[in-house]
């Protein structure tokens, strides 16, 4: 599986390990301070938090935002190792929904505020486009066994998983699993054939 977040650019030289463990503390600290106060938190709060400096962040970031799409690079990873085609379609978009669910508060809650435009956008793009790569093998199950319509595909299991997790993230602990059975029903007989 590729890091993208953790690999540096190609023709670039690898990076040190002391480095690579620097970037890495900065980008873990990120998704952990962009959950607790959002996109603008201070990077001088996230620098201190992953116990740099401040412009260990900027030798290693262009800008906030590009911090924001490392952090969702190394989400959709996380992501990645979630996907079972083994499991039937309804299944693995639950798995996908539980696990993923502080992604997709982080997720929502970074893209309220991020400029995504020129190269941001392009770069946002291509991880929608990765999410969905790592969403074919369910769609490809789903269209062998039936339980997906032909016309629908990895982009729109991207939305179902992106739609159940918003609804799932605002329920109570205690009606959570409930809730994701209702909506899941919901959500699978409209992605079946007709």
């Amino acid at each position: 599986m590729r890091d993208g977040a953790d690999a540096p650019e190609p023709g670039a030289r690898p990076m040190r390990r002391d480095a690579l463990a620097r970037r890495n503390a900065l980008i873990e600290a990120a998704r952990v301070c962009f959950a607790r106060a959002g996109y603008f938190v201070p990077l001088e709060e996230i620098a201190d938090v992953a116990g740099v400096g401040r412009g260990t962040f900027y030798r290693n970031f262009k800008d906030r935002v590009a911090l924001a799409l490392a952090v969702f690079e190394r989400e959709i990873d996380r992501l990645g190792a979630l996907v079972d085609p083994a499991l039937p379609l309804d299944r693995a978009l639950a798995r996908l929904v539980i696990e993923g669910e502080e992604a997709t508060r982080l997720f929502a809650r970074l893209t309220i505020d991020m400029p995504l435009d020129g190269d941001h956008r392009d770069a946002f793009d291509a991880l929608r486009e990765r999410l969905e790569a790592l969403l074919r093998p369910l769609a490809t199950r789903g269209h062998r066994e039936g339980t997906l319509a032909r016309d629908l595909g990895a982009r729109e299991l991207t939305l179902a998983v992106r739609m159940l997790g918003a609804i799932v993230s605002k329920a109570p602990t205690t009606r959570r699993d409930a809730l994701l059975d209702e909506a899941l029903a919901l959500v699978t007989v409209g992605l079946r054939p007709r």
